[in-house]
């Protein structure tokens, strides 16, 4: 019975996560917009001079100040999606698909199947019915929290590969596949980099499957309970109770979404420094340099990415449960 919930999740963690994958590549473009691009070595200059008429050099005071424009308004999901399209192309709307198939494959297998577990282990009668909330909750976080752990790597090479398109061709990782991404991580960063934000993907983690299995969970037997009787766990009850959990996941998790894909994808500059000294000097500097909003960058995609993802999560699993119930 364990092994069959982990199968029955991973089957429908891959599903969701391929079919959402372009919603989730667009999400990432956003909650990095903001951040400061790298100056190149060759523009950082201490002052700035020019010459008098008697060829002596003159310069500016470093109190000078030029005037500055206002910042252009940030584009929406839309636009980054259509701008992804012409710069890129439609296959850029599936960079670090094989990321997602692994992290998937390792992340949320794990957090599925170890909540499937617990939740009947925890019930009364040992079938994971009429099992209290606060003890959905406390699986979710202690599931959510391991599977992160297992899938950081897979998560670190997804965020580098969606986010790749972005930078400056200098500046491309270009990685290949996610085995050759985690391959070079490995080899050029240290072993150690493969596990970038692990606090933060955890702690994301524990949030967004405590929120999303539980939401669902207690919604579907809300309205199973509204509606009774033969046909009340049905298609329609799976989507309802579905999309409630991935709004109510999206709320939760967003924030720590963001200083994650941050983390992730900060890159050493040329003296060897890096943007962010960790997650707490991450939601700091976004605060103090963009508002405290911008903790919420991306909030839109990432509703109409976990909404979609988890109802295609759900309804997957409730059919996959369904083929399977007699093995």
């Amino acid at each position: 019975m364990g092994v069959k919930g982990f199968v029955e999740g991973g089957i429908a963690s891959i599903v969701a996560g391929c079919s959402t994958h372009p919603l989730d590549l667009i999400k990432v473009r956003m909650q990095l917009q903001g951040e400061p691009a790298p100056a190149p070595a060759a523009q950082l200059r201490p002052a700035m001079a020019f010459h008098n008429g008697s060829g002596a050099t003159m310069a500016l005071p470093q109190h000078h100040h030029l005037p500055t424009m206002a910042p252009p308004r940030k584009p929406g999901p839309i636009s980054v999606g259509a701008q992804i399209l012409r710069s890129e192309g439609a296959a850029a709307l599936f960079s670090g698909v094989s990321a997602t198939v692994l992290r998937q494959t390792l992340y949320s297998t794990t957090r599925m199947g170890l909540y499937d577990i617990m939740k009947k282990k925890w019930s009364p009668n040992g079938d994971g019915a009429s099992l209290p909330l606060h003890r959905k909750i406390a699986a979710g976080l202690l599931a959510g929290g391991i599977g992160a752990a297992v899938g950081n790597p897979a998560d670190v090479a997804m965020v580098r590969m969606q986010a790749d398109g972005r930078l400056p061709l200098a500046e491309r990782r270009n990685y290949k596949s996610v085995g050759d991404a985690i391959l070079r991580m490995a080899r050029q960063e240290g072993v150690k980099s493969l596990w970038t934000g692990s606090t933060l993907t955890v702690n994301r983690a524990m949030i967004v499957t405590a929120a999303q299995l539980s939401t669902y969970d207690q919604a579907k037997e809300t309205i199973v309970g509204w509606r009774h009787g033969e046909g009340s766990d049905s298609l329609g009850t799976h989507v309802a109770a579905s999309f409630t959990a991935g709004i109510v996941a999206a709320a939760a998790s967003n924030p720590v979404d963001v200083i994650k894909t941050r983390i992730m994808n900060m890159q050493k500059g040329v003296d060897g420094s890096v943007p962010y000294a960790g997650a707490v000097d991450c939601a700091m500097k976004t605060v103090r340099a963009e508002g405290p909003m911008a903790l919420y960058r991306g909030f839109v995609p990432t509703v109409c990415r976990q909404g979609p993802f988890t109802v295609v999560l759900f309804v997957t699993l409730e059919q996959v449960r369904k083929l399977l119930k007699d093995f």
